[in-house]
C-alpha cells in the first residue's frame, strides 16, 4: 500500500485567512478588554472567508 502526503490545494485559502485572524489580532493586541462580539466577529470572517474559498472549487 502506497502511502502518500496529501497537499493543500488551495494554499491562499490558507493565507488569506492567516491574514484575517492577524489583523484582527493586531487591532485586538493594544487593548485590555475585547467583547466576545468581536472575537466572534473575527471567526466569522474567517469561516466565510474559508466556505467562499472552498465552494468555488
Amino acid at each position: 500500500m502506497e502511502s502518500t502526503m496529501t497537499e493543500t490545494t488551495e494554499p491562499t485559502i490558507i493565507t488569506e485567512a492567516l491574514a484575517v485572524i492577524d489583523k484582527g489580532l493586531a487591532e485586538m493586541l493594544h487593548r485590555e478588554l475585547v467583547s466576545t462580539d468581536e472575537v466572534a466577529d473575527l471567526l466569522l470572517d474567517v469561516r466565510s472567508l474559508l466556505v467562499e474559498k472552498t465552494s468555488v472549487n
